[in-house]
């Protein structure tokens, strides 16, 4: 089976580092891809462009490269979590997962037996990990639940006990808003926020796990890494989109007031 290129990084101590894709335009994935990311994030659950099939012709575009296809899933769906599978994902991230039997659910989803209750039959799994995926896909592909509550915070010593789940991965925005801090400007440097982060990372190392992070762009992530978070998002597409767009409009402001 085609082996897992974060997986690999994270045995060697090494962060991941992902881009975050919304538009759920499989050219823009592949164009992402190509740029040198460790993995690739769907975004199905709040990327306006996704569907499960737009997701498929997305990880094609990115099996052009080494890039790591991952999906964010819309829910803790079983149906949805193995049609991503089938169709080529290499890792899931599980939102607002907040207890052991949460956890539990996503896993079983994910492995097959007898770690979990996935169904054979991988389509297009097979034809981008190997012939033998059936035989490999449970050692290959992860799973990470997001931390995006206190509830989950007080449950993950529990849920690190899971088999077969590879570690948490923090959705710092909801996160703030069960701590009661929405419209912090800076919420990550608040010290509930910034304890609740570093017990993801002290539980996920304590338990052989792998702490995640979503980050905010390179600056946030190198701060991450040196945590101990090892894998963190940088930017998204359509942020990007939006930025330069944004600077190259600001960039002839100036001459534009001049002409009229």
């Amino acid at each position: 089976m085609r082996p897992n290129k974060v997986k690999q990084l994270w045995k060697e101590g090494k962060p991941a580092v992902a881009g975050w894709l919304s538009s759920g335009n499989p050219f823009v994935a592949e164009a992402m891809a190509h740029a040198g990311f460790d993995a690739i994030v769907l975004d199905l659950q709040h990327g306006p462009g996704f569907t499960t099939e737009k997701a498929i012709l997305c990880m094609q575009a990115i099996s052009t490269t080494d890039t790591v296809p991952v999906c964010r899933m819309s829910w803790n769906d079983p149906k949805d979590i193995q049609f991503v599978l089938d169709g080529g994902a290499y890792g899931i991230i599980v939102p607002l997962v907040n207890t052991r039997e949460e956890a539990e659910r996503a896993v079983g989803a994910a492995k097959y037996p007898p770690i979990g209750y996935r169904s054979t039959g991988a389509s297009r799994g097979r034809f981008y990990g190997g012939p033998d995926y059936a035989q490999h896909a449970n050692d290959e592909i992860f799973v990470l639940t997001m931390v995006e509550t206190m509830t989950a915070v007080g449950n993950l010593e529990d849920m690190a006990k899971v088999k077969g789940l590879d570690g948490f991965y923090v959705g710092p925005s909801d996160l703030a808003l069960s701590l009661g801090l929405l419209g912090t400007p800076d919420v990550r440097h608040h010290p509930r926020h910034a304890a609740a982060s570093q017990r993801v990372v002290d539980v996920a190392r304590a338990n052989g796990l792998v702490p995640c992070h979503h980050g905010s762009g390179p600056e946030e992530a190198a701060d991450r890494f040196a945590q101990g978070f090892l894998m963190c998002q940088i930017g998204s597409d359509t942020g990007w989109i939006n930025q330069g767009a944004t600077n190259a409009i600001k960039a002839l402001a100036e001459f534009r007031a001049k002409i009229r």
